[in-house]
């Protein structure tokens, strides 16, 4: 499930055959707000932003919900509604506290486990089609060891939580020990320059994770192309030799299903 940026990259995403595209809240942060990933986005920046992407797609789109965009059970039933009533199919929220950090950064801290159900309840009372799907992520692995991440895991899946998310687990035998220890619906993070190894699709499926997210993958491959084209252009003042690797304006309009008469 590849992270995308915008409603273009999403269409690009969905051309190339894949089944599912997913946005990151790190992406939304970076793309539509210029910021880190600190829960600086609004659920209205967040909604707004998939409408978009789910508006020119016909694939689900798993969206990256943070902690909820608010503390309170109330506050993430309504994140719920408002990203279900614009296409989204499902996503995860996590058990950081406000303000949250990175996943793969030191110094994360962790809300109460009850607080957490709390959430997931409300969440999953909030949700209007049985289709929409609902990931706890557990940030445990990190603060407090593997153990408390598979306790919390169970407890989330009691609270009402369709699947989980056990973020940055440091090696393949974690992978893979995690999921003996928790059967239910899994989602394997393959971010880069992270925590985690960065593990083959087939492989992650044959432990049992059926979901697999690149986050960031294409924002990273795009801005350092961006990058290297300023550099460029600032040297030879003409984009000429950066033709052979653009976008044609042809492709460009087949993309976006484009006919100019």
């Amino acid at each position: 499930m590849p992270g995308a940026f915008n409603a273009l990259s999403a269409r690009m995403i969905e051309r190339e055959g894949f089944p599912a595209a997913y946005l990151s809240g790190a992406v939304l942060s970076n793309s539509v707000g210029g910021v880190p990933d600190v829960g600086m986005m609004t659920l209205t920046e967040a909604r707004d932003h998939a409408r978009h992407i789910a508006s020119v797609t016909t694939i689900p789109l798993l969206m990256d919900a943070d902690t909820g965009y608010g503390e309170g059970p109330y506050n993430v039933a309504r994140t719920v509604r408002e990203l279900e009533s614009v296409g989204v199919s499902g996503i995860h929220i996590e058990d950081q506290v406000f303000p949250k950090r990175c996943g793969h950064l030191e110094g994360k801290q962790l809300v109460p486990v009850e607080e957490m159900c709390e959430k997931i309840a409300a969440a999953a009372a909030a949700k209007t089609s049985p289709d929409f799907l609902l990931i706890a992520r557990t940030d445990a692995r990190g603060v407090a060891g593997y153990d408390e991440a598979v306790r919390r895991a169970h407890r989330y899946l009691k609270a009402g939580a369709d699947g989980i998310f056990p973020e940055a687990l440091s090696t393949r035998e974690e992978f893979a020990r995690f999921a003996r220890d928790v059967k239910t619906i899994l989602l394997a993070n393959m971010t880069e320059f992270g925590k985690s190894p960065l593990l083959r699709v087939d492989e992650l499926a044959a432990m049992g994770y059926g979901l697999v997210i690149y986050p960031v993958t294409l924002q990273r491959v795009a801005m350092k192309a961006v990058e290297r084209a300023l550099r460029t252009l600032k040297t030879e003042r003409t984009q000429e030799s950066l033709l052979e690797d653009m976008q044609t304006r042809a492709e460009l309009y087949e993309l976006l299903d484009y006919k100019p008469t």
